[in-house]
């Protein structure tokens, strides 16, 4: 039996979704705005507010402020309309989401503030682009009309935009709450060696020491950002030595 979800006092969470076996859910542009039409259905129709998000290939990030505490409710509505779609699109069957999602209560507006700047933040994490456009952040910076609720996050930086850049601006990788963002359990090696056979469309996954160097730092980039993997587990798994997968994950920040 599964633990029922502790609800927050301030009703604000940070949720997150991610496709099965960490498989990409967004193909397309066309996918990225499906997902969105439906995540602001779901906001008109349970009364909710979104405080922030990021939609990343294989996983989403959103803050919720969910008064009417329907977020079980409103995530499984969201999952349920998309899967839909992207089975009917992809002409493909079964799950898309994993069954459970994860979710942190919020209760201080500290972690509030650094939860918002984490997911603003993600791309980046992950060697994309500063200007990756499924994402919240625009919403705030360029004051555009979309399906964020940003009224009280400005609050907390006085209304000032200034206030929010700075803040932003100074986000340290190293130093952030890391895993407690996440929300992730690290994966086992079997795990782990499903998802990096998908990937890397390889069977025999040491073969991956004789690729080039621009194919073996590309694959090993799309290993790096699986959720839940550590560098030192690829490396293992690979035959390859850590430090190795530390340069790349180096040049990928850059």
């Amino acid at each position: 039996m599964r633990a029922q979800r502790k609800k927050a006092n301030t009703n604000v969470y940070h949720v997150i979704i991610r496709g099965i076996n960490r498989q990409d859910i967004f193909l397309d542009n066309q996918d990225f705005r499906k997902f969105l039409k439906e995540l602001k259905r779901t906001k008109e129709f349970y009364k909710y507010e979104l405080y922030a998000y990021v939609l990343m290939p294989n996983h989403a990030h959103f803050v919720i402020h969910d008064p009417t505490e329907n977020l079980s409710t409103i995530i499984q509505s969201l999952n349920v309309s998309y899967s839909y779609y992207f089975n009917q699109k992809y002409e493909r069957v079964g799950h898309l989401f994993e069954n459970r999602f994860k979710s942190k209560n919020i209760e201080e507006e500290s972690y509030l503030k650094n939860v918002v700047r984490y997911i603003h933040k993600n791309p980046e994490n992950a060697g994309m682009s500063k200007k990756y456009p499924w994402i919240s952040y625009h919403e705030y910076v360029q004051n555009k009309e979309g399906i964020t609720d940003k009224n009280f996050i400005m609050k907390l930086f006085d209304y000032n935009i200034s206030n929010f850049k700075i803040f932003h601006d100074n986000y340290n990788k190293n130093q952030d709450l890391g895993n407690s963002y996440e929300l992730i359990s690290k994966i086992g090696d079997e795990e782990a060696i499903k998802c990096m056979k998908e990937i890397a469309k390889e069977e025999n996954l040491i073969r991956i020491q004789n690729y080039d160097k621009e194919k073996k730092y590309e694959i090993i980039k799309k290993f790096i950002q699986i959720e839940g993997i550590k560098k030192i587990q690829i490396a293992r798994i690979l035959g390859l030595n850590k430090k190795t997968i530390e340069r790349i994950e180096k040049k990928m920040s850059l």
